[in-house]
């Protein structure tokens, strides 16, 4: 189990998140309407709706711990920014913009913590187990980056050029949107389902983007786990992902098998006797090991 401070930090970080977002809402209504003061009833009620159905969503999300919620967090806070950005493009005064873009850059600073990540995948664990959210691998996460930032052009502008009633172009973006939301949403989502967990039995490895099954040990087969070192030369099951990653030793060799790609359909069988994991948080997860009786150091 999570030691009090380390916990008590996670529910502070994710209340900051709640409070922020909840600033969001009571200041970007104005904001809003200043963007659209001048425009057709049509922009003006696609704007107010769309605005209150992201932050409904976000909302429910930051307010049930879980790793969906997690990943709709992630995805929809970022959105509050965007909106900003293009109620500034509409004209609106510079004072509504600064206003709204601090809650929402907290917001968005507060849910990609590690601490606010930790927290919603350890509400959904099972029993006494312990989990740990890895780094995102750097391709992986660069790939989610870009598809992000083309679904949120086309979710903006699919609406907005229905409401200008460009009927094509619009419905076209808008379907695009939701082709997007309905491809990207899984992929994003399993970025969030990455995790290092302690479990009474031993040690799990989840990782459904870099690796074709999960990778446990049992305690008897741990040697030891302490931060890499530079010259290491145990498998990387990183991803690979920048950050301190975690060297871990067994007592005997250990098949791993790497996810399935293109050119290796049947995903690329390894065997080691060391293999290294990222977690966000290297320092907790060696702590928590070491409360377990696992050998630390």
């Amino acid at each position: 189990m999570a030691s009090r401070p380390l916990a008590t930090l996670a529910r502070v970080t994710a209340w900051i998140a709640r409070g922020a977002w909840l600033l969001v809402a009571l200041i970007g209504g104005e904001t809003i309407e200043a963007a659209v003061d001048g425009r057709s009833s049509n922009i003006s009620w696609i704007a107010a709706i769309g605005g209150w159905a992201v932050w409904a969503v976000v909302a429910v999300a930051l307010t049930i711990p879980s790793v969906p919620a997690l990943t709709a967090a992630r995805v929809g806070t970022p959105l509050a920014l965007v909106a900003t950005l293009v109620a500034g493009i509409a004209g609106t005064p510079s004072a509504d913009l600064v206003f709204l873009s601090i809650p929402a850059f907290v917001a968005l600073v507060a849910v990609f913590t590690a601490d606010f990540g930790r927290q919603f995948v350890q509400a959904s664990a099972y029993g006494d187990e312990e989990r740990f959210p890895l780094h995102a691998p750097a391709a992986a996460g660069t790939a989610a980056v870009l598809a992000w930032l083309v679904w949120v052009t086309l979710l903006f502008s699919g609406p907005l050029l229905l409401g200008s009633r460009s009927w094509v172009t619009g419905a076209i973006a808008s379907l695009l949107a939701l082709a997007g939301t309905i491809f990207f949403a899984p992929r994003w989502n399993q970025l969030s389902r990455r995790w290092f967990v302690l479990v009474p039995a031993g040690i799990v490895l989840h990782d459904p983007v870099v690796m074709a099954d999960t990778v446990a040990l049992r305690t008897a087969d741990v040697a030891g786990l302490r931060l890499a070192p530079a010259d290491t030369e145990a498998a990387d099951l990183t991803g690979p992902a920048s950050g301190y990653a975690i060297e871990i030793t067994t007592t005997k060799s250990v098949t791993a098998v790497f996810a399935f790609t293109p050119s290796e359909p049947d995903g690329r069988a390894i065997h080691l006797t060391a293999m290294l994991v990222a977690p966000s948080r290297p320092g907790q997860v060696l702590a928590a090991a070491g409360a377990r009786g696992l050998p630390v150091g």
